[in-house]
């Protein structure tokens, strides 16, 4: 069986709480990239901003890498997913 390798990498999570937005963002140090199946984790207390406000934390995320399968998997999984977005229709009169 394959392991997943998994390690420790600095992270700054951006958290911004007002009227025109409302988002969280992780950013992993490196510009690493997280590709199907991977799974981010970030370590520390829960983050609490006040409405009209935005901050900025350094933390430690911890990044397990999805094996080769697991990553096929997830790809075959989105792609199946992806179809229930649109529908293909050949009965006449569907299109007005």
């Amino acid at each position: 069986m394959i392991r997943a390798r998994a390690f420790e990498v600095p992270c700054r999570i951006a958290v911004e709480q007002s009227e025109a937005h409302f988002h969280a963002h992780v950013e992993l140090a490196g510009n690493l990239s997280v590709e199907p199946g991977d799974k981010v984790r970030v370590h520390g207390e829960p983050i609490r901003v006040a409405f009209g406000e935005s901050a900025v934390f350094e933390r430690t995320a911890t990044v397990v890498r999805a094996g080769p399968l697991l990553r096929g998997w997830m790809r075959l999984v989105a792609y199946l997913g992806l179809t229930e977005l649109y529908e293909v229709s050949f009965n006449p009169g569907s299109l007005r």
